[in-house]
């Protein structure tokens, strides 16, 4: 009886959380998503912005798929890099490539026919609800599977892996837009694919190389503080430079 009570006890605290869970796992998205919306002074129809988030959730099945493929033809069994030049090769090519250009089909599928796509800003506005479902499906599978540790799993990813994902996609938005309607020269076309790609690249890089050595933890950690920084001020320019350029900045 005792062992049914204890049972019924841990059941009950653990849905109890799962509201708090799910509100952990979408706040940090939808803190973003209406930032961006600010924003943009002619606004977007709710219906596109609305399928580009539900096409950035739905990206996370095959990304998954195609991620999960790379893994064990590059690692078999293990589904990680053990080592430095491991970690790199699963940061780049296990996460950042595959999740990059599945987000620009996303995007590319929203905007070939969007009649609203007529301002420079609305790249960045329709990449960035794109990134931010895509962020916010896997944030929910991340905690969800960390039930045990959900809240450290929730301030990390509400501190980095977001608002990473957010910085990737003003990045690709910037230059889909770019391409669209200042130049279609193939270094646009190139940046918008491998610039994202870089930045995710490199993030995913180090933060997988925390772990790597006891002694390099710390440095590592300011490396990725000092890299997050600075990715958003680049953002942040990006962004400025696309509101200007709609004379609504």
């Amino acid at each position: 009886m005792q062992h049914h009570y204890k049972l019924f006890h841990h059941l009950s605290t653990e849905m109890a959380a799962i509201p708090i869970i799910w509100a952990a796992a979408l706040l940090p998205a939808v803190l973003l998503w209406v930032y961006i919306l600010k924003k943009d002074k002619n606004p977007e129809p709710t219906g596109e912005l609305v399928k580009a988030l539900l096409l950035g959730v739905a990206t996370c099945i095959p990304a998954a798929l195609i991620e999960f493929a790379i893994s064990f033809i590059l690692f078999g069994s293990s589904e990680e890099g053990s080592s430095l030049i491991g970690n790199i090769a699963d940061a780049f090519f296990v996460a950042a490539i595959p999740e990059e250009c599945i987000k620009l089909l996303a995007l590319w599928l929203v905007l070939r026919k969007n009649p609203s796509f007529d301002e420079h800003f609305d790249g960045i506005v329709y990449s960035v609800c794109v990134g931010l479902g895509f962020a916010t499906a896997e944030n929910v599978l991340y905690l969800f599977d960390n039930m045990n540790d959900w809240a450290s799993v929730a301030i990390g990813r509400a501190l980095f892996s977001v608002p990473g994902h957010y910085a990737f996609a003003v990045l690709m938005g910037y230059y889909y837009a770019r391409y669209h309607f200042v130049e279609r020269t193939t270094t646009n076309l190139i940046c918008i694919l491998a610039v994202p790609v870089l930045a995710h690249g490199i993030y995913d890089a180090i933060v997988m190389n925390i772990g790597i050595n006891e002694y390099l933890i710390l440095p590592i950690f300011v490396l990725l503080i000092v890299f997050c920084v600075t990715i958003h001020k680049i953002c942040k320019k990006k962004i400025l430079a696309q509101l200007q350029m709609d004379g609504t900045a």
